[in-house]
């Protein structure tokens, strides 16, 4: 077992110094970028074409003619200046905090009258409206000849998030983190299979075999193009981060995940490993049935759509934690990562996934093992050592006997 570490270990310092020191890879990092930057870019300017943005609306309880001259003045303002809230008449008998708190609340309330004013909203709200609000109070009190008084600005508190929709947010972010393990999985994982079938191609992959097991030959690849994959995944995620510090609070937030967010992402980094040696030593077995590269899209095709097969069956099991589809999928190799880290984001038990992190690197050597058998057959058209050490004491023997007949 040793040896077959150690030749691994050279294998996989062999490979990922080549590629790390090639020019496609660079292009390699940054066709993605460009990609989501393009995707982006279209994406805003199909939203804005589509749908223009919605106007914060503040609702107004007050009597019919003080409701009149405010709408009258916002209108009035509309063209001057710009940023103001539209304005709406609330008609029914209501209170400031039923509205906020409805399905469909407004940014706030006025109410009152234009003598007393009073703006109700969240904590948010009531810093951000209050200015906008006296300019359009200011105007329809100089338009009725009002005197100018203060506005009473009232915070109102709204409930906190109950337990179930905190529930529904936590599948979101595990929907989310399961999104981005198979892109990056799905993205990454095909180059082993590209970098086997080049290596077939040129006879390298027979020298090798002739001088290391082939178990360490699968290994040092994986390992290889899986540090190379870790290493696009973080300047990927440098990008991000830079990205989202520029937007700030515009982007969307992320519920917390039930594990919290650094054991989340540890475990986000151990899946995609994981996930990335299952399917790589998949492909490697692909690449040992095959013989041309023909052949290696071939049959590459129906694993490609397994691929996804298995990413929606693992999306299924996220509203089904603790159920049998939910345990099937942890146990389904190719599953279980994205089940896994669905798990992570709405369990907070920590002991399920070592136990899945061992079962998934048992099954990967598994899957190795299977591979290598097949390529010696397949590409080396060997049965094994006792096949050829039988060959060579036949050759040895009949090369004696050729000597022995020699002149005398």
């Amino acid at each position: 077992m040793n040896e077959i570490v150690r030749a691994a270990l050279v294998i996989a310092r062999r490979d990922f110094t080549a590629l790390v020191r090639s020019k496609a890879f660079i292009f390699f990092l940054l066709t993605p970028i460009v990609m989501l930057v393009v995707a982006v870019a279209a994406g805003g300017i199909g939203a804005r074409m589509a749908k223009p943005p919605a106007t914060p609306v503040v609702a107004v309880l007050m009597p019919s003619d003080d409701s009149a001259r405010l709408i009258a003045a916002r209108q009035r303002l509309d063209e001057a200046v710009d940023g103001l809230p539209a304005l709406e008449a609330v008609r029914t008998a209501t209170s400031a905090e039923s509205l906020l708190r409805g399905s469909n609340p407004p940014v706030a309330v006025l109410s009152g009258t234009l003598d007393a004013p009073r703006l109700s909203s969240d904590g948010e709200g009531a810093r951000h409206w209050p200015d906008r609000v006296r300019l359009i109070l200011d105007q329809a009190r100089h338009d009725a000849d009002y005197r100018r008084v203060a506005l009473d600005v009232r915070t109102i508190a709204l409930p906190a998030t109950p337990a179930a929709d905190a529930e529904v947010d936590r599948s979101t972010t595990a929907q989310m983190g399961q999104m981005a393990l198979f892109l990056t999985t799905m993205l990454l994982a095909g180059m082993v299979l590209s970098n086997l079938v080049e290596e077939k191609t040129n006879k390298i992959i027979e020298i090798l075999a002739a001088s290391i097991p082939m178990e360490s030959i699968f290994l040092g690849k994986l390992f290889a193009m899986l540090a190379m994959a870790l290493i696009a995944i973080a300047a990927w995620a440098a990008f991000g981060a830079a990205i989202g510090l520029a937007a700030g609070s515009a982007l969307p937030s992320l519920p917390p995940p039930a594990v919290g967010w650094p054991v989340f992402i540890l475990l986000g980094i151990l899946y995609f490993s994981t996930a990335y040696l299952l399917f790589g030593s998949l492909y490697l077995g692909i690449g040992a049935m095959a013989a041309t590269v023909r052949e290696v899209q071939t049959l590459a095709m129906p694993v490609n759509m397994g691929q996804l097969g298995v990413f929606l069956f693992a999306s299924y099991a996220v509203t089904h934690i603790g159920d049998g589809v939910e345990m099937a999928a942890c146990i389904i190799p190719f599953s279980s990562p994205f089940a896994a880290l669905a798990r992570a984001a709405q369990a907070p038990d920590i002991w399920p996934h070592l136990v899945l992190l061992l079962w998934q690197g048992l099954c990967t050597w598994a899957i190795i093992r299977i591979g290598t058998t097949l390529f010696r057959r397949n590409v080396l058209k060997s049965g094994g050592g006792r096949r050829r050490r039988k060959a060579t004491r036949a050759g040895a023997g009949g090369q004696g006997q050729v000597d022995r007949s020699g002149p005398s």
